[in-house]
């Protein structure tokens, strides 16, 4: 049964925004209406369509509005914000009863802004954590109403990829959201002010920085910014033939012990060479690297 005592909006527009509504579901909380960005072209052929989270919101029968001027201005209980995307005045967030709570996956102050979860990878920062946020008028600045330490290392042996780390941290934040929504609309819990003096921020990633040395003395961090990047901008390299620079995007990496090794190394597995698809990387070498 859906616990329909609480009536929430929900913002988001990204995947982790619907991995978080369907873990939502599974444990019987379902918005009332969902806000999201508005259609855009998609693809090769540019063609008009409604991301991924209007997409959900019309599969699971949920109204839908792309504008903010169309939020309702009376009957707010509780807005939830999840991966929006897009600067939320403060008269909407102060518009509901319960005010505006959001999910950010990491142990605020620290990793505030765009990219706190390939920021995560890249430092390699085993420890780390969600956080439920009362939402303010500044960047992932609000006091904390919930946090949950998570330790990378019980649940995975190595650093994943971007994606699934994206979909565990969703997972996780939703799980601790459903747990204290209720205590929250109850008013039983008292919000605390970050230590503005520690807030870490991370950088907005640009396709640059997906650039890596295959002969760097730091092969661990390489095989990190793979991981990091590994949905984008892709981890890449450039080799030299016919007298032409050609991109190759790393596709799958390990950081293993080769046979016959003590220590471990990266390992890559398959790549994508420029106009070419991808293939293993063993194939790449016998092919490019001759």
């Amino acid at each position: 049964m859906l616990n329909n005592m609480i009536n929430f909006t929900y913002f988001g527009s990204s995947r982790l925004s619907v991995i978080v509504l369907d873990e939502l579901l599974k444990l019987n909380f379902k918005p009332r209406l969902i806000v999201t960005t508005k259609d855009k072209p998609q693809g090769r052929k540019l063609e008009v369509k409604p991301n991924i989270v209007k997409s959900w919101a019309i599969e699971h029968n949920i109204p839908v509005i792309d504008d903010l001027k169309n939020i309702p201005k009376e009957g707010n209980e509780l807005f939830i914000v999840a991966s929006y995307g897009k600067i939320i005045p403060n008269e909407i967030i102060e518009l509901p009863k319960y005010k505006t709570l959001n999910i950010h996956p990491s142990l605020l102050p620290r990793y505030r802004g765009a990219s706190p979860l390939p920021t995560a990878i890249l430092e390699d920062t085993k420890k780390t954590g969600v956080t439920i946020m009362q939402l303010d008028s500044e960047m992932d600045h609000g006091s904390i109403v919930a946090q949950r330490e998570i330790s990378l290392t019980d649940h995975f042996k190595d650093w994943p990829t971007y994606e699934v780390f994206e979909e565990f941290m969703a997972k996780e934040g939703a799980k601790l959201l459903a747990e204290i929504m209720p205590d929250w609309v109850a008013e039983k819990i008292i919000p605390k002010e970050q230590d503005h003096s520690k807030a870490i921020y991370t950088k907005k990633i640009v396709k640059e920085d997906g650039l890596v040395d295959l002969n760097s003395n730091d092969p661990y961090l390489t095989f990190r910014k793979i991981q990091a990047y590994h949905e984008w901008p892709v981890a890449y390299f450039f080799i030299e033939r016919d007298g032409k620079q050609i991109r190759v995007k790393i596709t799958e990496a390990e950081f293993e012990k080769a046979k016959g090794d003590e220590t471990r190394s990266l390992i890559i597995k398959k790549v994508i060479p420029e106009g070419k698809k991808e293939m293993s990387f063993q194939s790449f070498k016998q092919g490019y690297l001759k």
